[in-house]
């Protein structure tokens, strides 16, 4: 009776964790481009959205300072100690490799005590401005996916501005400014990430936190990429779905966390202080540890592989896309125009393939399909994951068999949110799902639409489940 009891238990904790299992440790990694599935026509390939793996991209940046000659130590100068300000008898002295601080230093691996980093000149010329711009660039769409930091070993300053370009450099565009009075110094408002929501996630904001001036215990500025994502996939970011969703169907969302280089504009250095000590300006310098800049290239959902070649990042583009960004198709497939990826649906999003061209064919021809073009997807509600199926491009379309087209199958035009392909000619959708390729929520064509009831229950729809298995448990155990 007991050994049947640790059965029963047991095949009902399996039957749960596997369920578990695919959520949601399946959505948003998209790390295979295609897979071989069987079918009764044999092994085919199943293809899917995909993207490179988040990196350190510091490793891979090249950095520019403006003015050419604004680091220290050439000639050699003194400058005060951060923790007493009135101790001016420390030296930068460029020719000196235990006195120098050239800009490699702001992204070593820490190894000389207490830290290692790079230092401009000092104050000395106030009060014209010491105005600092340090660029950072990549010669590559990076994709941001977590908090830029950068640490200052000097305090952090009294202003600056963080900048980003989308066009290697050509334009610039804020990001986010930093002060110790914002309406000062750049009539804004001070505002934090917390004051955003949704709809203004994209704001560009002044803010006042971390600029506390000339402290020892302050060091870091944050420009916070994971806050923003909160607002679509939750604090501890578990709902990537939601987030993924956005990013896919809002342009304006998805530039914002790109960029090819990032500027910061150090515009003056942390004084403390309502004015400047001119006895002192040996106190007044900058002085950057550490940045850190996580993300990944950008490959238009097309690789998962990004190698470095002749000092350049590139994407191992799959899908019969190539370029750098895998920003279109191969010759001999351009049987369609190039289309990104898509996330959706979750998990495995459309991949976009390129297909081959009419002309590389031949004669008689080799495939007997019909390519739509899929990647005009959008979500026709806020709460729906499932994308619609754009048939408007029918015009467009390649029939490669003038005798008969495939409206589904399992290499390209599936059937979408669990449907099935029934000898290519219909797809047998589930019930909440209607629509050539199960594209459309069945609920959509009912009186009053789509309400929360009638919408198919995603992942979360689990969780009833999760508060019964006490109860099961303790039922079984009787």
């Amino acid at each position: 009776m007991y050994l049947s009891r640790f059965l029963s238990l047991h095949t009902l904790w399996v039957t749960v964790s596997s369920v578990m299992q695919h959520y949601p440790s399946v959505w948003g990694h998209y790390d295979v481009c295609k897979t071989q599935i069987y079918t009764e026509e044999g092994k085919v390939w199943d293809y899917m959205a995909c993207q490179p793996e988040a990196r350190d991209m510091i490793k891979y940046v090249k950095v520019t300072l403006d003015p050419p000659d604004i680091t220290c130590g050439d000639p050699p100068e003194t400058f005060c100690a951060m923790g007493n300000p009135y101790m001016c008898n420390n030296e930068c002295d460029a020719s000196t490799q235990e006195l120098a601080h050239p800009p490699e230093l702001m992204f070593d691996l820490e190894g000389r005590h207490p830290s290692t980093f790079w230092q401009s000149t000092t104050w000395k010329d106030y009060p014209k401005p010491l105005h600092v711009n340090i660029t950072l660039s990549w010669n590559k769409t990076i994709e941001l996916t977590d908090n830029i930091v950068i640490t200052f070993e000097s305090g952090r300053p009294d202003q600056m501005i963080l900048e980003k370009s989308l066009d290697y450099g050509r334009t610039w565009q804020p990001y986010q400014y930093y002060a110790t009075d914002c309406l000062d110094a750049f009539h804004m408002d001070p505002k934090s990430v917390r004051d955003l929501s949704q709809h203004t996630v994209l704001e560009i904001i002044c803010t006042e936190e971390y600029s506390t001036g000339y402290m020892t215990n302050s060091k870091i500025i944050h420009f916070e990429i994971k806050d923003r994502f909160a607002f679509f996939a939750g604090p501890r970011l578990h709902n990537m779905a939601s987030l993924y969703g956005q990013l896919d169907t809002t342009k304006k969302l998805r530039d914002f966390f790109t960029i090819t280089d990032l500027r910061i504009r150090l515009l003056r250095p942390a004084t403390g202080e309502i004015y400047v000590d001119e006895q002192h300006l040996a106190r007044y310098f900058y002085a950057i540890s550490d940045i850190r800049v996580f993300g990944r290239c950008k490959c238009n959902l097309h690789a998962t592989g990004c190698k470095e070649e002749n000092k350049r990042l590139l994407c191992e583009c799959e899908h019969n896309t190539t370029g750098p960004d895998c920003g279109k198709c191969k010759k001999n497939y351009q049987g369609r125009p190039w289309s990104p990826g898509s996330y959706l649906p979750i998990p495995k999003g459309t991949a976009n393939i390129c297909i081959p061209s009419i002309s590389s064919i031949g004669n008689p021809p080799k495939f007997d399909r019909i390519w739509p073009n899929i990647s005009s997807l959008e979500v026709s509600k806020p709460n729906q994951v499932a994308p619609k199926l754009a048939m408007s491009t029918v015009s467009s379309v390649q029939v490669a068999n003038h005798k008969r087209a495939n409206v589904c199958d399992n290499e390209l035009l599936h059937c979408q949110n669990g449907g099935t392909c029934i000898n290519n000619v219909r797809c047998q959708c589930p019930p909440a799902y209607t629509g050539i390729l199960c594209e459309k929520l069945r609920c959509e064509r009912e009186p009053g639409g789509c309400g929360r009831s009638s919408a198919p229950r995603g992942p979360g729809g689990l969780r009833p489940l999760l508060p019964l298995l006490p109860a099961l448990l303790a039922a079984r155990a009787r």
